[in-house]
């Protein structure tokens, strides 16, 4: 079996579906894109052509089917609806593509948080809180919000194991340094990504000036609050 496939180039399961792996190619494709890169006198055509060329394949169920079949010795496969991330049934070593992809997914999943956290809020009138301790039930609207945001808890609390389990400190959960470990790793694949966090710290140092890295750790933790209170909102609700 190889030990890099098409699946670990896109980061998704092998039970990965057309719209996850359809949703992989193009989030890698903004931060790959060679235009993306100039400026930072990074060459990633050679990964950008390796990401088409894996979604060319995943992306049509024969040749899918054929793929399968000769990396894996299968010949068909039952695919998943969702997938969270990493198979646990296999020894081999997990793409960083893999962690970034649930990096992303988190982010995602806070964004969409906050949102219904607000509007939860703001219905929370007065005479509804007075509701509410006398055993009044929540109105439909607000009793779909808070089952809304308790299934986010959970897609949340297991994009954090995985993260916490390949030994990603939270406090390189953020796009920009997710990306910035991605675009090298890209370009010598076989190379620790741990060590190419410890990088990162020290190009931000060198690179960046103190405004921008007050608006990074602003950044991180707004993130870090907003993660916080889904965790914890809805126990409170």
């Amino acid at each position: 079996m190889k030990s890099h496939t098409y699946y670990d180039v896109l980061g998704v399961s092998r039970n990965a579906t057309l719209e996850e792996i359809t949703t992989a190619k193009n989030a890698l494709a903004k931060v790959y894109h060679p235009d993306a890169n100039v400026h930072r006198d990074i060459d990633t055509t050679a990964f950008m052509q390796e990401i088409l060329e894996a979604y060319r394949v995943l992306s049509n169920t024969e040749s899918r089917k054929i793929y399968d079949q000769e990396v894996f010795g299968e010949t068909a496969r039952v695919f998943r609806t969702f997938t969270v991330g990493p198979e646990n049934n296999e020894d081999e070593p997990v793409s960083f593509v893999t962690y970034w992809n649930t990096a992303n997914q988190l982010h995602e999943v806070i964004g969409r948080s906050v949102q219904l956290m607000k509007q939860k809020d703001q219905k929370r009138t007065l005479p509804q809180r007075i509701f509410r301790k006398i055993g009044k039930k929540d109105s439909r609207e607000e009793s779909s919000r808070t089952r809304q945001i308790e299934k986010l808890s959970e897609q949340a609390i297991r994009y954090i194991t995985i993260l916490k389990m390949a030994g990603i400190p939270m406090e390189y959960w953020s796009p920009d340094a997710m990306n910035w470990v991605l675009v090298r790793w890209g370009q010598k694949q076989t190379m620790d990504y741990h060590i190419l966090f410890s990088r990162y710290d020290a190009y931000i140092d060198e690179t960046k000036t103190g405004t921008e890295k007050m608006r990074l750790r602003s950044q991180n933790r707004q993130f870090h609050n907003n993660l916080k209170k889904l965790l914890s909102y809805a126990l409170e609700a």
